[in-house]
């Protein structure tokens, strides 16, 4: 689902992105858990991107330090998937 979100947002359509963004965010965590599975916390990264992509910054700001949060909890700190939403953060 993520993929259709990635090829909306290439062809311009910022809208269909972001509702196929949170479609994958709820689809992961309902059937792989909204807070423990990589792959939801995937999707809820790939959510703060769009959202930032929109100019909605302080709605990814918020998604990225719950992701990171959780990532943290998840994956531990020298994860690169932990590392790559730090730096995302920081920046």
């Amino acid at each position: 689902m993520y993929n259709a979100a990635w090829y909306a947002w290439q062809r311009g359509d910022i809208h269909e992105a972001e509702s196929l963004a949170i479609a994958s965010m709820k689809a992961r965590g309902k059937l792989l858990g909204a807070e423990n599975h990589p792959d939801t916390l995937t999707s809820m990264n790939n959510l703060a991107f769009t959202w930032k992509g929109q100019n909605r910054d302080v709605e990814a700001i918020g998604l990225m330090q719950q992701c990171v949060q959780l990532r943290l909890r998840k994956l531990g700190a020298a994860h690169p998937y932990t590392i790559s939403s730090l730096a995302t953060l920081a920046d």
